[in-house]
């Protein structure tokens, strides 16, 4: 096969599992504060002192500095996520909603330093193969455009349902397929053994609930069900290298250089289109939001509650 290699019918089914499984726990803990509790602080505080020690440590393919930093850095998004949610004072606070865009781009920036690490890379490299080459330097670049297109943080709002889901409004399709690509790119790159998991099933995981489950609320989506896998990988690493459900990259270097030129390209045309934007709408990326015009952040915008400390803010960015 081009990507991977054979991918035998127990790892095809257990592919689905996965994915269900990342999809259904996310909506649990939408629908429980308790549920996010216990699994974003107890569990986190219980592996790390009885497991990861054990499971993730030097020679595990999740015994990286990345993986321990990818871990953490996961969980501190849910956890902050859960403080701006649940907490009105903490979601009116002025620079409150500078930590959602900080912890996506602190994530990003991981990815891409790793990227360029890995570019020099082959062979056997704490218990996984790699295959460096130009790819994880397009790929690196891929990923740059894609902290900078980061824009609109200033209209995310918490919803008034019972889900207090956080809403980003001017978080478009078009850059949460461009992330899927580079962030698709950047596992195959890096860890290729995990790619068919990783990569695949769990960007979609949290690519459906932001389509037809919750629109708008992708980097909530994104930070649990990062964190759910992350967990478990660390503390059964054996699934994705030596199960039987475990699903081999290809390390096909004409591969590696496709998915990650159309990482590239894809990235490269949404910063395109938004410096478009930026310069016939004459908008700041820093301050504005940018794609008031979609129909898409119309139908999220027109239910951001007013007023209140969150809306508040989120108004007069919509409005500058």
């Amino acid at each position: 096969m081009f990507l991977f290699d054979s991918i035998p019918w127990q790892a095809a089914v257990m592919w689905f599992v996965v994915l269900a499984a990342l999809v259904g726990l996310n909506e649990l803990v939408r629908w429980s504060k308790a549920a996010a509790i216990g699994i974003f602080i107890v569990l986190p505080v219980l592996l790390t002192i009885f497991v990861w020690p054990h499971t993730a440590g030097a020679g595990s393919s999740t015994g990286t500095w990345f993986h321990w930093v990818k871990v953490y850095s996961a969980l501190a998004g849910c956890i902050g996520f859960m403080l701006i949610r649940y907490n009105p004072r903490i979601a009116a606070m002025k620079y409150a909603l500078l930590f959602p865009p900080a912890i996506l781009g602190l994530n990003i920036l991981e990815a891409v330093i790793r990227d360029f690490q890995v570019s020099g890379m082959h062979g056997m490299v704490d218990g996984v193969f790699m295959v460096g080459g130009s790819w994880n330097v397009m790929n690196g670049v891929a990923g740059i455009l894609n902290l900078l297109t980061i824009c609109g943080w200033a209209g995310i709002y918490i919803t008034r349902d019972r889900f207090k889901d956080m809403v980003w409004p001017d978080m478009m399709w078009f850059w949460i397929i461009a992330y899927d690509l580079w962030n698709f790119a950047y596992v195959y790159n890096c860890v290729g053994d995990h790619a068919f998991y990783a990569g695949a099933a769990l960007l979609i995981s949290c690519t459906i609930p932001a389509f037809f489950l919750r629109k708008g609320a992708w980097l909530q989506h994104r930070a649990h069900t990062l964190a759910f896998w992350m967990m478990f990988t660390m503390a059964v690493p054996t699934f994705v290298s030596d199960s039987a459900f475990a699903v081999d990259s290809s390390h096909n270097p004409t591969a590696l250089f496709v998915v990650s030129l159309v990482s590239l390209l894809a990235n490269v045309a949404v910063a395109v289109y938004q410096v478009k934007v930026i310069a016939t709408r004459r908008r700041n990326p820093l301050r504005d939001e940018l794609f008031t015009d979609h129909r898409s952040y119309q139908e999220l915008a027109k239910d951001r509650p007013a007023p209140g400390p969150v809306a508040a803010t989120a108004g007069s960015a919509a409005t500058a």
